[in-house]
């Protein structure tokens, strides 16, 4: 069998012309066109022989042919039956094609029966805007075989799943990605490379699983400090002791050490456990009424 390569500009239109396929605004589909561009992201991606790899959003193969030519095992996720339907005449026959949409599958079946059970994954994806921050989250929360992602996201995205404490695109799902996960921006892509154009511009995201939580669950568990993060930053211009009033008493912030003053972007997902943690054991030892 000839080695794959991904399709150009023209070849993809051509293509997509002859098969009477439109893109579709609904699943975010703007496909990469630039060689460059995918091979830039599997090196990023920093897999090889005998690595797994989960792609999401494989649409007609172009980032898939350039996982695969670096060795590592890739099964491919498309939610599209017209792609789908194409994706094996367009990727090496190595590749596994496997139509879900990746918000609604069993994530363990899926890579189960690719790999059995035990197997560890690096995920790579080009995710549109509207799947990226609950598809990421949901994978961090319930698919731990998932150990590091490199995702291409919407700029605006990028910058709040990897915002630092304190900064303007902190919130709470920064707060949730950290709790599982270090995050970083590792790269910017230009609309240019994409067939259609979008308006705006990407980044590249490196998610890589911590060993353990970032706060220990004897501690404070996700759901404990989710709470409170969610009613902190749905007033985040507000001071905490204003945001979580009713919810956190306020000797839990003289316990945890936490300025009552201080708004929710300022507290990092440590000090967020802290403050779960001691609003629950104040809450624990008193008698009931």
């Amino acid at each position: 069998m000839a080695e794959q390569r991904p399709l150009g500009r023209r070849e993809l239109r051509t293509l997509l012309a002859e098969r009477g396929i439109a893109p579709r605004q609904a699943f975010g589909q703007n496909f990469v066109v630039d060689p460059n561009t995918v091979e830039r992201i599997a090196r990023l991606a920093a897999v090889g022989v005998g690595d797994r790899v989960v792609e999401v959003g494989a649409g007609l193969g172009a980032l898939t042919v350039a996982l695969a030519g670096t060795g590592a095992e890739v099964t491919a996720v498309e939610v599209d039956p017209r792609l789908v339907a194409e994706l094996p005449s367009l990727v090496p026959d190595t590749v596994r094609v496997v139509e879900a949409d990746a918000l609604h599958c069993d994530w363990d079946e899926i890579l189960a029966g690719a790999a059995g059970p035990g197997a560890e994954w690096v995920l790579v994806a080009n995710l549109p805007y509207n799947v990226a921050t609950p598809l990421v989250v949901a994978l961090l929360t319930a698919v731990p075989s998932i150990r590091r992602m490199l995702v291409m996201v919407q700029a605006e995205v990028g910058v709040r799943l990897a915002a630092p404490p304190g900064n303007r695109a902190y919130g709470a799902l920064t707060v949730r990605v950290a709790y599982f996960a270090l995050a970083r921006v590792v790269g910017r892509v230009s609309p240019a490379v994409f067939y259609p154009r979008p308006r705006v511009d990407s980044v590249l995201v490196s998610i890589a699983r911590r060993p353990q939580p970032a706060v220990a669950p004897e501690v404070a568990s996700y759901a404990e400090i989710d709470e409170l993060v969610r009613a902190g930053f749905a007033g985040r211009r507000k001071m905490l002791r204003r945001s979580l009033a009713g919810i956190v008493l306020p000797e839990a912030f003289v316990a945890a050490g936490i300025d009552a003053r201080l708004r929710a972007e300022q507290l990092d997902v440590v000090a967020w456990g802290k403050l779960a943690s001691c609003q629950r054991s104040i809450e624990c030892s008193r008698p009931p009424s």
